[in-house]
């Protein structure tokens, strides 16, 4: 296994679907305008690709696409979490069999695992793949966080887990990780509105929902701060942080189906049990779009 920088912005892509079915032809699309805008990886099926709802084979064949119309031009991080073990092992197996460059695990939801539970899981997770492991901790959805213990035991014991993907909204969280684990273990924003405190707490990069719409200006934002340049940083996320805002008015992913089916990426359709934005949620959102300049 190959060390890997996760520095610069991901795109925790949208799955477009037409008519129920995947839409592979806007999907590849999708991915194509990611790469132009100079992202530095993208996440295939994660939540924000409606991962909950998705067969097996669907999920294969939107990781299969991802892998093949990148091309090697930037990362590719497959979601592959479950709060079954057993699946997410079957699902981080088949990524790596499928060419992605590493997976991202999202803690076990809803079975609420102890602390010595979550590494148990994890650590299987890893041990039974080559390719880095990206920890993903989202209380807010979960249930849970992972333990700051628990993610340095995985680091200690796990060559292969090398970062985490940090959604649980603390700065001081972000601090804390920081403190506990090697130089080399590598943090990420899980949220475009906290991704400059997180960067200034010691993170190193984001995995964006907002770059799915603006996928340089997310990228010029992280590599504004890496580069030393804060006021730059800062002038960016001063410019979108109501989209970044208002792209969560309703459960992700469907602002940001919403705001890319506006622009005339992808259809806005989601499956069930997520749905279409409310009337008035969705002119608060095409307001803010046409005001930052993006429709």
């Amino acid at each position: 296994m190959s060390s890997i920088s996760f520095a610069g912005a991901h795109t925790a892509l949208v799955t477009p679907f037409k008519d129920d079915a995947l839409d592979e032809a806007a999907l590849t699309a999708l991915i194509e305008a990611q790469v132009q805008g100079g992202i530095s990886g993208i996440i295939p099926v994660g939540t924000t690709g409606e991962s909950p709802t998705l067969s097996h084979e669907e999920h294969r064949r939107v990781i299969e696409i991802a892998v093949k119309v990148v091309a090697k031009r930037v990362l590719v991080i497959a979601g592959t979490g479950s709060n079954a073990t057993s699946e997410a092992v079957e699902l981080t197996i088949e990524a790596e069999k499928l060419g992605a460059d590493a997976a991202l695990l999202v803690a076990p939801y809803y079975n609420k695992p102890s602390p010595e539970g979550l590494y148990r899981h994890f650590k299987k997770v890893a041990d039974s793949v080559n390719i880095p492991i990206v920890l993903y901790s989202i209380p807010g959805r979960c249930g849970i966080e992972i333990p700051v213990s628990v993610v340095t035991r995985l680091a200690a014991d796990c060559s292969n887990v090398v970062a985490i993907k940090e959604a649980g909204g603390k700065v001081e969280r972000v601090q804390e990780l920081r403190a506990a684990l090697p130089e080399s273990f590598q943090i990420l924003s899980g949220d475009d509105a906290l991704t400059l405190p997180f960067m200034l707490a010691g993170g190193v990069g984001v995995i964006s929902v907002a770059s799915n719409v603006i996928p340089a200006e997310v990228e010029e934002l992280v590599q504004s701060f890496l580069r030393g340049n804060l006021a730059k940083a800062e002038e960016i996320h001063n410019r979108y942080a109501e989209l970044f805002r208002d792209l969560f008015i309703e459960p992700n992913p469907v602002p940001v189906k919403t705001a890319l089916a506006a622009k005339g990426i992808c259809r806005d359709d989601v499956r069930l049990p997520l749905c279409e934005m409310t009337k008035s949620n969705k002119e608060i959102l095409m307001k803010t779009l046409k005001e930052s300049s993006i429709i």
